[in-house]
């Protein structure tokens, strides 16, 4: 993914969020040099959890057909520790017809919420499979999902739209795909604590984040940016 597209893709989300009445943090507008400036030992735990920008397009080279960007306001770690969250949460935007591929979760419990759409017909449409007991989509059996708490048996590949305000929970081993249907929607997530440099399962030979082609100069770093600030 060329670093021109993250850049166009991260100033498109600023706009947008701000649109939808969405605040982030302030280290949301950090410059890669603001990043040096806090140093190392102060955004030590910040890097660790990957808060910030996220933008991807799962190694697959099409960002506007397979991607999605987050940004992630709070998180911790797995492991735990004193002063450690055992929640996280993030914001994205899921364009129209934007796939998020299908993929699970080995550990993490999510609510996947419609927080605004962006277009007066879009919702945010979810594919959902059962797991198999080889870990694969089971294509015949049905589940059951909680939409805002309220239980729903639904066919196995069904499709479960979100209004503005909506969620459904996810629990680990349940297969799901997202994209805007008729327009683009800024989605929230609110979940336990989000790994994911492990905890991601895809249904198909994909990487959870970009190989970085280096043809601008970043004006926001990117959570795989972050090692180099270590060295």
């Amino acid at each position: 993914m060329k670093r021109s597209e993250i850049n166009a893709a991260v100033a498109r989300a600023e706009a947008d969020f701000a649109r939808a009445g969405l605040h982030l943090p302030p280290f949301a507008a950090w410059t890669p040099a603001d990043w040096r400036r806090h140093g190392s030992e102060a955004t030590a735990t910040m890097r660790a959890t990957g808060l910030g920008w996220d933008v991807t397009d799962f190694a697959a080279g099409d960002f506007a057909r397979r991607g999605l960007l987050l940004f992630t306001t709070r998180n911790g770690l797995k492991a735990g520790g004193p002063g450690n969250r055992p929640y996280a949460e993030k914001a994205m935007i899921a364009r129209r017809d934007q796939m998020t591929p299908m993929h699970r979760h080995l550990a993490k419990v999510e609510d996947i919420i419609n927080r605004a759409s962006l277009h007066p017909d879009a919702t945010l449409a979810l594919r959902l499979f059962a797991m198999d007991r080889d870990g694969g989509l089971d294509r015949t059996a049905r589940l059951a999902v909680q939409l805002d708490g309220l239980m729903r048996e639904v066919e196995p590949g069904s499709v479960v739209r979100l209004a503005p305000g909506e969620s459904i929970t996810l629990f680990p081993g349940t297969w799901h795909a997202f994209w805007g249907e008729n327009g683009d929607v800024v989605v929230g997530e609110v979940s336990s604590v989000n790994d994911d440099y492990a905890d991601n399962v895809f249904a198909e030979p994909l990487g959870r984040f970009p190989a970085i082609i280096e043809d601008a100069e970043p004006t926001r770093l990117i959570v795989p940016d972050y090692a180099a600030l270590e060295r």
